[in-house]
């Protein structure tokens, strides 16, 4: 027995109203369709919203001249799951007085270090300098001038961040160091505004 095939050009036979589906069943084909895209979207996208990256708009002028108010900036949270924070980095974090805010502010201490602000300057002490050194921050800062006067010694699990706007910034001078868990994740994308789109990568040279 051979198939039967319609020559191309030909009408196809029109389905009698009995093996027509019914507005019903179109109607549920359509809804099982449209849910099967979203259940797969939302597979896709909540891990990645959640778990990986994080848009995040700046507020306030504390990282000025490097990030101004309403950027809109793109964080990377997998990272510091494969490695630890260094030092130059700018990360977001939670307000360790109010957990609900979320602050932006650049890495200079590391855990285990000692850290100084004094005369304008911010020192660091560890095995590699037991007698302490001058962070480097000029190749992001210029030459600033740091105010305050704060000595600490930061536990295993801590750092000292601050702005880079040492003039009107809120930051570890004041409320202290902040714990590796309030850490969220490190600046890796300005989206917005276009003409100043960039992608951030490793911290400085100069303080590696």
């Amino acid at each position: 027995m051979s198939d039967e095939l319609q020559p191309p050009g030909l009408p196809q036979e029109e389905p009698s109203e009995a093996k027509k589906p019914s507005l019903l069943s179109r109607t549920l084909d359509f809804a099982g369709e449209l849910l099967h895209v979203v259940i797969i979207s939302l597979a896709i996208i909540i891990p990645v919203r959640y778990f990986l990256i994080q848009p995040f708009y700046v507020k306030g002028a504390s990282m000025e001249p490097n990030f101004y108010d309403h950027e809109y900036l793109i964080i990377d949270e997998l990272g510091y799951r494969l490695h630890q924070p260094e030092r130059g980095e700018i990360v977001v974090f939670r307000y360790p007085n109010d957990p609900r805010q979320y602050f932006i502010k650049r890495i200079v201490g590391l855990p285990g270090e000692r850290v100084k602000v004094s005369g304008g300057q911010v020192w660091i002490y560890n095995a590699e300098y037991p007698d302490g050194k001058v962070v480097d921050e000029k190749e992001y800062l210029g030459p600033i001038y740091t105010g305050g006067e704060r000595d600490v010694q930061l536990a295993a699990d801590e750092y000292f961040l601050m702005g880079d706007n040492r003039g009107a910034s809120l930051d570890s001078r004041s409320f202290g160091p902040v714990p590796r868990s309030f850490i969220v994740g490190r600046v890796w994308f300005r989206g917005w505004p276009p003409e100043k789109i960039k992608v951030f990568s490793d911290a400085p040279e100069s303080l590696k």
